[in-house]
């Protein structure tokens, strides 16, 4: 490889690696980054841990991953960001960029002139997308979810590039790929501006496990090796099965909740799901299965409101 590359003050060429803060104009903070050049041609692929910040298996694997490869073993370039919300992070705020008490996976493409959130996702956007082959966004359930691991594929963009991310999914060792048609988050935009995607999901609930931090390393060394950037791959014992519809199901109003299934359950239509209540335990709603189907990820926290989907549930293709 005969090449530098650089994303904004990070810069490598043939051989180097270089740990940095990534320093984003117009922003407050930094991020820990790791930009790894290997000796030979490959693709560049970005590898994201902590666009939300407290998801922490994808940030603890993103952070072990820029300790364990090296410019010897990589074609190519990769650049790790571990995690994307340090202040998130470190202020344990679930989901928000603190600054600005805004989503960032719900900013893209953002705005040069908009809120912090939205001036690190238009910075994504022109100073990152347009040098990527592939991006991996690591994430998982947040504190108030409990999950079962699975995995969205970017749809947005064009039939070749849905094909491509699709192709990198099937590499990943989880039960289930999801199609996702939205044009928001930070996998989604990549796919339309022609970047193959892929949002991993995996760790829920505040916790993080090695287990779960090395499922998640092993996931993306396939990947790697898939697009070309690795010589070898770790054993795969599962495909992915692909989901053919997905509802997200957030509270009509706001109360008390009380599941009745957990993550990973398989449900029927009509079966039970989970009840709102008021603080006087009156029954506000109550939700059902509506269709036979596998629960992806629900609320575990005693409050939900619309901010968060009191739970997912995704059909299965036959």
């Amino acid at each position: 490889m005969d090449k530098t590359v650089s994303f904004g003050n990070l810069s490598a060429g043939a051989g180097q690696i270089v740990r940095e803060w990534l320093q984003v104009p117009e922003v407050s903070f930094s991020i820990p980054a790791t930009l790894i050049c290997g000796r030979t041609d490959g693709p560049t692929v970005l590898v994201s841990g902590g666009i939300h910040s407290c998801e922490y298996v994808g940030i603890q694997a993103a952070v072990a991953l820029s300790q364990q490869l090296t410019p010897q073993e990589i074609h190519g370039a990769l650049l790790l960001l571990h995690p994307v919300n340090p202040v998130g992070f470190q202020a344990r705020t679930a989901s928000l960029v603190p600054t600005d008490g805004r989503n960032l996976n719900r900013e893209f493409p953002g705005s040069e002139q908009g809120s912090e959130s939205q001036r690190l996702a238009h910075f994504f956007v022109t100073e990152i997308y347009p040098k990527l082959d592939f991006y991996l966004d690591l994430h998982g359930g947040e504190i108030f979810e409990n999950l079962s691991p699975y995995v969205y594929f970017g749809a947005a963009g064009s039939k070749e590039v849905e094909e491509r991310a699709k192709k990198a999914a099937q590499c990943i060792n989880v039960p289930y790929m999801v199609r996702s048609l939205a044009k928001t988050g930070a996998y989604n935009y990549a796919g339309i501006m022609g970047v193959p995607s892929l949002l991993l999901e995996r760790g829920c609930a505040g916790t993080w496990t090695p287990q779960e931090v090395e499922e998640d390393i092993q996931d993306v060394r396939r990947v790697l090796a898939h697009l070309g950037m690795l010589d070898h791959a770790p054993r795969q014992s599962q495909v992915p099965k692909l989901v053919t519809e997905v509802l997200y199901q957030k509270p009509n109003t706001p109360g008390l909740w009380y599941p009745q299934v957990q993550a990973g359950d398989f449900v029927r239509y009509g079966q039970p799901i989970g009840v709102v209540r008021d603080y006087w335990g009156k029954e506000l709603e109550r939700y059902t299965a509506p269709y036979n189907g596998v629960v992806l990820y629900l609320t575990r926290t005693l409050w939900a409101d619309d901010f968060i989907e009191l739970f997912t549930i995704a059909k299965l293709e036959k």
